[in-house]
């Protein structure tokens, strides 16, 4: 376990390795704000386990590691992890996910557990997935599982990368971890809340779903906070919808919804009855309306999308290769909402790389001018 006066050395046993195998741990699944607990890192020789929550460590002393695009930094499944370190102020550059990896190259079982047993027959344990890892002091068999976490990366990462040469795949996965790192940002604010709600019925029910889906995701956030809890697990999103598409009038019917929890019921039922009540009273009336915001749409766009994901899918085949190794999903909606005029154009499309331009310029350029 890293202390803060180890922080230096850390940083100067990590400098000369050319691979860095890195994880995260955060406290997510058991408090309302969720924390950076621990950065885990290993070379072929060591491995260190910083303590986040630890006074006085700061990643700081770390930050030339992670920002030096000639050291790999092999990661699992990095987006969650990213914005957690962006948000501690690091920015990840040399980035290789093994994830992202073996999900292009098509391989069946992409999951870290997966890949260590295939390349190494060891074997993960998981029961430890969902530990409170903001728990100090740390139990023993939670220390262990966190460095099993970047134990083996290094290795497993090295065999996938030449998995991805032998594939000639690499180049696309380079420039999918390069839009991933950036990408990157501290997470979203809580507050900035946008309900996803089935559009079928009249204008005026959706208006009431919407404006109570609303609501409730605001005093779903009071309640989390004040039992320490992360908000889904107070109210889930799935609940949200429900009680906001059926608006439900009495508390026997609040509790028969998908996904309500019976303390839910017993703690808020009144509140949330009343709150539906008022809101859809509003909504009726005309107090409360609902303005769908409007964005300006080129007509084009979906038919462009559609002839790009057709022409994806038959390139794919051809090449045996994943349809994302032809077009990621990012550079067909690029490309649909930003065709390119000329071919020569697409050389300036965000990470759509040198490979692609050789490849697909002249022939995505006359689909799209088509």
């Amino acid at each position: 376990m890293v202390e803060p006066s180890q922080l230096p050395h850390v940083s100067a046993a990590l400098r000369p390795a050319r691979e860095v195998a890195v994880d995260v741990e955060a406290d997510s699944m058991h408090h309302f704000r969720a924390k950076l607990c621990f950065v885990q890192l290993s070379t072929d020789e060591d491995i260190f386990l910083v303590d986040t929550l630890s006074p006085g460590v700061t990643l700081e002393a770390l930050q030339t590691t992670f920002a030096d695009p000639q050291t790999t930094k092999f990661f699992h499944a990095a987006s969650g992890d990213l914005q957690y370190l962006a948000e501690s102020g690091v920015r990840v550059a040399g980035l290789f996910d093994t994830h992202r990896a073996a999900t292009l190259l098509g391989w069946p079982k992409v999951g870290l557990a997966d890949l260590v047993k295939e390349k190494l027959g060891a074997t993960l344990k998981k029961e430890h997935q969902q530990a409170d890892f903001s728990a100090r002091p740390l139990p023993p068999e939670l220390r262990e599982y966190i460095a099993d976490d970047v134990r083996y990366l290094n290795e497993v990462g090295r065999w996938v990368r030449e998995a991805c040469e032998a594939a000639d795949v690499l180049e696309e996965v380079l420039l999918d971890c390069q839009r991933m790192c950036d990408d990157a940002a501290a997470r979203p604010d809580p507050l900035d809340f946008s309900p996803k709600l089935p559009r079928s019925g009249p204008k005026e029910q959706f208006a009431i779903a919407w404006h109570v889906a609303r609501a409730l995701h605001r005093r779903r956030l009071d309640w989390a906070e004040a039992v320490d809890l992360p908000t889904g697990r107070v109210l889930s999103n799935m609940a949200l919808t429900e009680l906001a598409t059926k608006l439900p009038t009495e508390l026997k019917q609040l509790s028969k919804l998908a996904g309500v929890r019976g303390a839910i019921v017993r703690e808020h039922g009144e509140e949330i009855l009343a709150l539906i009540a008022d809101l859809s009273a509003q909504v009726r009336s005309g107090a409360l309306e609902y303005t769908e915001e409007r964005k300006d749409r080129d007509p084009k766009k979906k038919k462009r999308e559609e002839s790009l994901l057709e022409w994806r899918r038959q390139e794919a085949t051809a090449r045996k290769v994943t349809p994302s190794v032809v077009l990621s999903n990012g550079l067909v909606s690029e490309l649909a909402s930003n065709p390119p005029p000329r071919a020569d154009d697409f050389a300036r499309v965000p990470y759509f790389g040198d490979k692609r331009m050789k490849r697909y310029a002249e022939p995505l350029s006359a689909l799209l001018n088509a």
